[in-house]
């Protein structure tokens, strides 16, 4: 049976349509945010990096960021828009945010007190209506939402 290590919640800035977790380490990773990111793909993996691509163009999503010691049991939980996996490496044990055009958050995600590979589930929801409310220049804060 799998145990949730840790837990965070986390606002992220995202801006033309895209944000990224990635090695703390900046130098530790071969090609840097954003460099490689595709549009209109929910998430992609680098090495040592995940980009993800948001419905709304720019806005503060909300991410819940959860460390488990093995894959956690089945959700049952309905409702996600998307659902993907990746993987990622690090080094440090730890992630850093970037935003497109903002750079790099003040915030990281621990994962561990060493670098490891780990395997990563994305969740989201709020999609379609994040992407309506900024296509029509409304305040979207807080309506897209994230489960990794």
């Amino acid at each position: 049976m799998s145990a949730l290590i840790s837990k965070q919640s986390l606002e992220v800035d995202v801006a033309h349509h895209g944000f990224c977790f990635q090695e703390s380490d900046d130098f530790a990773v071969p090609v840097p945010f954003a460099d490689g990111f595709v549009q209109d793909r929910f998430l992609n993996g680098h090495e040592r990096r995940i980009d993800l691509f948001s419905a709304g163009h720019t806005h503060t999503a909300q991410v819940s960021v959860e460390v488990w010691d093995a894959a956690p049991a089945p959700d049952p939980s309905t409702g996600w828009e998307c659902d993907a996996r990746a993987e990622i490496e690090t080094t440090s044990g730890e992630l850093a945010i970037w935003a497109m055009t903002l750079g790099r958050a003040d915030e990281v995600v621990h994962l561990a007190d060493e670098g490891g590979r780990w395997n990563v589930r994305v969740r989201c929801t709020g999609r379609e209506e994040v992407r309506r409310v900024t296509e029509a220049g409304g305040d979207a804060e807080g309506i897209e939402r994230y489960v990794i």
